[in-house]
């Protein structure tokens, strides 16, 4: 169980908050025109045109992280709803679909991405029916699929979704602080850094802390101490803005006066370059392994998810550039450190991000803080790059 801040968002897939999220947003596209519908496990797409016709699409999500912030995803469903009621306004009349991605944050079950790699196809679905399971209990994504009243055993057909798409442009506050520190109010992003999540697990054997020598220990606890700051090493060493990180670590039995017997610690591992990344993960578990075989213990490797680093598309990216330019809108263009939905979507439509600053670079937090009018000038670039995208596609 998570002790949650008074102002924290805790919403994810198949909760009543995530759901009264999402029926807001579907009323506000329904009153601009918009006919909305669900793909087969409750990703959220909103169209105004007919099936089958060519759209370019906008959006993001709406679940948070537990103990998140109001801006995370939800700030890029908002915008595209504004980019949509501003085409409509300007009589426009853009052919645009609205998309609100199920469970990109991982909250609910544990996987990042999981509804935009579901459009994707690139789960299976005995993952769906036995692998992912609810953290809270332990049923798979299939049964509470199901229960919330979805189809899981049409979740093929959840590729549909990108279907007959010129162009997607995801709207999300950067998360870090290149931005705020340059007085900018809009990030092009041209790439999206893969990353590794995995576990490394020592196993040692338990004893009594106050009985047992020094000499005489196989303390887990310390072959995971040494590899975390081996981590750090590995990570700086490899370059290309490789970063490294342990963001949980468990010793077993946990008790104070006994000498772990068992430690697994997260890994977590970034970049833009994969060979780099791969590089580092590889350097890292062979110094786990060769640190605990020389004190008479065995390390294990088990991977959670890998995702490639990804390019945006060059030409929507000079849109989003041109569009930026016309209304005298500094810009910088930039990678994302952090994962996105755009990464499952860009190998079947042209992607682009753009970012907006959040304050201190604070996110998956209560203190998250971002400037709706940095979004408002955002909507207006998007919507004029995506006139021009959408003109070019349809000649």
């Amino acid at each position: 169980m998570y002790s949650l801040k008074a102002d924290a968002i805790c919403r994810y897939a198949y909760t009543d908050v995530y759901a009264n999220t999402l029926r807001y947003f579907e009323q506000q596209l329904t009153d601009i025109g918009f006919e909305v519908a669900h793909d087969p496990v409750g990703t959220m797409l909103a169209r105004n045109r007919a099936r089958g016709e060519p759209c370019f699409a906008v959006g993001s999500h709406c679940d948070s992280n537990r103990n998140g912030g109001k801006y995370d995803g939800t700030l890029g469903v908002a915008t595209a709803v504004e980019v949509c009621r501003l085409s409509k306004e300007h009589g426009l009349e853009l052919p645009l679909q609205v998309i609100s991605f199920l469970e990109e944050e991982g909250s609910g079950f544990g996987q990042l991405l999981l509804g935009s790699r579901i459009v994707a196809q690139s789960i299976t679905e005995e993952d769906l029916r036995e692998r992912v399971r609810a953290r809270d209990d332990g049923r798979s994504f299939w049964e509470h699929a199901a229960a919330a009243g979805y189809r899981p055993q049409d979740w093929r057909e959840a590729h549909d979704i990108l279907k007959h798409l010129v162009g997607w442009i995801e709207l999300h506050i950067e998360q870090g602080k290149i931005l705020e520190d340059a007085g900018t109010r809009i990030g092009i992003v041209r790439g999206i850094a893969g990353y590794v999540h995995a576990d490394i697990t020592i196993q040692g054997r338990a004893d009594h802390a106050g009985a047992t020598p020094m000499d005489s220990r196989h303390d887990a606890g310390v072959v995971a101490a040494k590899t975390v700051v081996e981590i750090e090493r590995i990570a700086r060493a490899a370059g290309d803005g490789t970063v490294g990180t342990v963001g949980e670590i468990t010793f077993r039995p946990g008790i104070i006066n006994v000498v772990p017997g068992e430690a697994r610690f997260s890994l977590d591992l970034r970049g833009m370059n994969d060979e780099k990344v791969e590089m580092a993960r590889r350097k890292i578990v062979a110094f786990a392994r060769n640190a605990a075989k020389r004190r008479g213990m065995e390390a294990s490797y088990k991977e959670r998810q890998t995702v490639p680093a990804v390019r945006l598309d060059h030409d929507l990216v000079a849109a989003i550039e041109s569009a930026a330019a016309a209304v005298d809108e500094p810009y910088r263009l930039m990678v994302s450190g952090a994962a996105h939905d755009t990464m499952c979507v860009a190998p079947f439509v042209p992607s682009a991000m753009v970012f907006v600053p959040c304050r201190a670079g604070i996110s998956h937090s209560p203190l998250e803080q971002a400037d709706p009018g940095d979004a408002a000038v955002a909507a207006e670039i998007m919507l004029n790059a995506a006139q021009t995208f959408v003109s070019r596609a349809m000649n």
